[in-house]
């Protein structure tokens, strides 16, 4: 119970930039226990790998120009009325799969977007500002860092949730090889961590 209370202190506190390392670290270690008791089953599952597997062999013919001008129709896109892009991505299978994981989260998942192996988006749960993901460290650090690479962003407030959150990356393994396809990044509302 002092957790339940104490987490929501910590996080405007954190927040604030009034908290310890220590403080900062018992978050770490809370979203460690999330990603190996719930979030890697969810993350390695038939839909995601599939998913990202399919976006593969279109993503490697592609070169940074391609992305670049991918990256610009998105954002465009997202100040405009015409989501042409952005919907055919949201109606995928994979987006309604992490949707479905997002609802039944009951909040603790602000969040979820699965890259592919250029860091293009391959589904989300909500609409990204951007399509392309690489240039960012969620990707980098994540699809080049090695099947355990995790990465646990600082706590921040996100407006489109309107909670504290903190963004958590990983890597996508196939299983039938073992190698790196893709990444996963989730917001994980802090507040509601145990």
């Amino acid at each position: 119970m002092i957790r339940k209370v104490l987490f929501p202190f910590l996080t405007l506190a954190l927040a604030a930039g009034l908290v310890t390392s220590a403080a900062a670290e018992e978050y770490r270690i809370a979203i460690q226990k999330l990603v190996e008791s719930d979030m890697r089953g969810w993350i390695q599952s038939e839909q995601v790998v599939t998913a990202i597997r399919e976006q593969n062999k279109t993503s490697a013919t592609l070169n940074q120009s391609d992305i670049d001008r991918q990256d610009k129709a998105w954002r465009a896109e997202t100040e405009n009325g015409d989501q042409k892009m952005i919907n055919a991505v949201l109606g995928n299978a994979l987006s309604a799969y992490l949707r479905d994981v997002q609802s039944k989260s009951g909040g603790l998942y602000t969040e979820i977007f699965v890259m592919d192996m250029k860091g293009l988006n391959v589904g989300q749960s909500n609409i990204t500002s951007d399509y392309w993901q690489g240039d960012e460290a969620k990707w980098q650090d994540t699809y080049g860092g090695g099947a355990s690479a995790l990465l646990i962003d600082e706590v921040d407030f996100d407006d489109s949730s309107q909670a504290y959150q903190s963004q958590v990356s990983l890597a996508v393994i196939d299983p039938a090889n073992d190698e790196i396809i893709g990444a996963i990044t989730v917001g994980v509302n802090v507040d509601m961590l145990d």
